[in-house]
């Protein structure tokens, strides 16, 4: 990949993407809790800000929201991120949200047994309403220059505009020789009441065709871009490389403007034990594997995939290798998902430890 110098270009990483205000009830339940934490999250925003928390890159975000308090809350919360907000829209608030309004998430981490719960109020959010034409892209990566563009799945199926809106992002980034990734992160409770499985595939293989670095775990890429894995349980308890790589290989044949495709592999025996590690490929190297985590510890498994983009971005964009990014991305995802809420914690020297093989032992 070809990848723009930093001193042509404002950013180095700029997400499009929802940002909600994430609910967490800690160790109780949203059905009978009476206070939760408050922090902001959303899918493609949080790999810009690992990159920035992390990692140390430019960043900023485009986003639209409600100008009420709710919003000013996210605001600042994303202030303390590091993310730059210039390219954020505010919106008129009508005074009780009929119009438009900011999004909610409320979010259960779950314990051994019991899942990890997120339901989401989002219904005619300021950055659902979003058009083709809201946003100058022409200036974003033309005359300010970003080196690398991130967005996904999520935001894509908030509305009927927003794949629009990804579309006008990904032809002009293409145009300025900005590197794509796109994150399918597929959600069913988004895309059921527009179609479902069918209209994320149809949506999300338009825009694969302006995609540079395909990212998803095994249920994205079966559901977004419908492409078989086998050998893989339902209940995803146990996974394996070797049956990615069939998959992967599709994909590549399928969409060859694919620079790079990376999956997490998550295997799920609890909502507190994990097996955790990631497979990725690129034209160059062909296939390379993270190391293996198996029976890892988890806190909150919530931004853990996003966690591993912003790592797997670095590698790539400042190491420039595809085996470090997996090693980097695996990594930081395992850091992110010891601590609570969306966002990564990690420090990039938390990071390399990990990379270099450390243990959990105390530091002093």
């Amino acid at each position: 990949m070809k990848i723009k110098n930093a001193a042509d270009c404002k950013y180095d990483i700029l997400s499009l993407g929802e940002v909600m205000l994430r609910l967490d009830p800690g160790e109780g339940r949203v059905r009978n809790t009476r206070k939760f934490n408050v922090w902001e999250g959303g899918g493609e925003y949080n790999v810009a800000r690992g990159l920035k928390r992390c990692f140390g890159q430019r960043a900023a975000i485009v986003t639209a929201l409600a100008d009420n308090d709710i919003g000013y809350l996210v605001e600042d919360l994303m202030y303390q991120g590091g993310v730059n907000q210039e390219y954020v829209k505010w919106v008129p608030y009508d005074g009780c949200g009929r119009t438009v309004r900011n999004g909610l998430n409320f979010t259960e981490r779950g314990y051994g047994l019991r899942s990890a719960l997120g339901i989401s109020d989002r219904g005619n959010t300021a950055v659902s309403q979003l058009k083709k034409g809201d946003i100058d892209w022409e200036k974003i990566f033309g005359q300010d220059g970003v080196r690398w563009f991130h967005t996904g799945g999520i935001f894509a199926a908030l509305s009927e505009t927003t794949p629009d809106v990804v579309l006008e992002a990904v032809q002009v980034a293409k145009k300025h020789g900005t590197i794509v990734s796109y994150d399918l992160n597929f959600r069913p409770s988004l895309w059921n009441a527009i179609g479902g499985e069918a209209t994320a595939q149809k949506v999300n293989r338009e825009i694969a065709k302006y995609v540079d670095v395909m990212i998803g775990n095994e249920e994205d890429f079966t559901a977004c871009l419908g492409l078989e894995i086998e050998g893989v349980d339902h209940n995803l308890t146990k996974l394996e490389a070797s049956a990615f790589h069939n998959m992967i290989k599709t994909a590549s044949e399928e969409f060859p403007n694919f620079q790079a495709i990376a999956t997490t592999m998550r295997g799920v025996k609890t909502a507190t034990i994990n097996d955790w590690s990631a497979v990725a490929w690129s034209r160059e190297d062909g296939f390379v594997e993270s190391v293996k985590r198996d029976e890892t510890e988890i806190l909150d498994r919530v931004g853990g995939g996003d966690s591993f983009a912003s790592g797997l971005i670095y590698g790539v964009m400042i190491k420039g290798s595809i085996q470090e990014g997996v090693e980097y991305g695996a990594a930081h995802g395992a850091l992110a998902m010891t601590t609570a809420g969306d966002t990564t914690t990690a420090r990039l020297n938390e990071v390399e430890r990990l990379v270099g093989g450390a243990g959990a032992r105390v530091i002093r």
